[in-house]
C-alpha cells in the first residue's frame, strides 16, 4: 500500500516555534505510515486580488503541495485568542479557485488540528476559530481528538527545545486517529 501524504501547516513562521517543534514530533510518530511534509510558505505574499492572476509562483507551489496531500494537519499558535494572521493569509490564498475549471484545493481534504502555547489556553480558542473557517471551506475536519497543549514552558528542555512529557500519549493518540480518519475518507 502506498504511504499516505500528510501536509503539516504550522501557523507560525518562527523557525523554532513550539508549534513547529510539535509538528516535528508528530512527524516522528507517523513516519512509518505516512509521508509528512512541513509546508514552507514564508514566501507567500499578502492576499491581494490585484496580484491573484497570474498567480504568484509561491502560491502555485503551495497549492500543488496541498492538492497532492491526503490530509492536512494544522498546528496553530494562539495570538490574542485567535490563530495567526500568516495562517489566515495562507488559507485565503488556498481558498481561491485555481481556474474556471478547478475549485479551491482545501475542499474535502481531511484535516486535524493541534496547538501548543506557553499560556493557559492551550490554543483551544484559536482552534475553534480555525475549525469554523476550514469547515466553511468544506474541509473534512476530525473534531475528536483535537490536541491543545497549555504551559509549553513546562515541556521545554535546557536547550529550549520542546520535549513532550505528559502530552506525548495525547499526540500519539491524535496521530493514530488522524491516520485512521484519512484512510476512512480515502476509500
Amino acid at each position: 500500500m502506498e504511504k499516505l501524504k500528510i501536509v503539516a501547516i504550522v501557523g507560525s513562521l518562527r523557525k523554532d516555534s513550539y508549534n513547529r517543534q510539535l509538528a516535528a514530533t508528530a512527524k516522528k510518530m507517523v513516519n512509518d505510515i505516512a509521508e509528512f511534509e512541513l509546508l514552507d510558505y514564508a514566501d507567500i505574499p499578502l492576499f491581494n486580488e490585484d496580484i491573484e492572476f497570474p498567480t504568484p509562483k509561491s502560491v502555485k507551489r503551495v497549492r500543488e503541495i496541498v492538492k497532492s496531500a491526503d490530509g492536512i494537519w494544522f498546528f496553530t499558535p494562539e495570538y490574542n485568542h485567535f490563530f495567526s494572521g500568516v495562517l489566515k493569509n495562507l488559507i485565503d490564498w488556498l481558498s481561491r479557485p485555481i481556474s474556471k475549471n478547478e475549485a479551491q484545493v482545501l475542499k474535502g481534504k481531511p484535516a486535524a488540528v493541534s496547538g501548543i502555547t506557553p499560556g493557559m489556553s492551550g490554543t483551544g480558542i484559536a482552534q475553534d476559530h480555525l475549525v469554523t473557517l476550514i469547515s466553511f471551506l468544506n474541509m473534512n475536519v476530525m473534531n475528536s481528538p483535537r490536541l491543545t497543549i497549555p504551559n509549553a514552558l513546562q515541556q521545554i528542555n535546557k536547550d529550549n527545545r520542546l520535549e513532550l512529557t505528559d502530552s506525548t500519549p495525547y499526540l500519539q493518540k491524535q496521530a493514530d486517529a488522524f491516520i485512521n480518519f484519512i484512510q476512512s475518507k480515502r476509500f
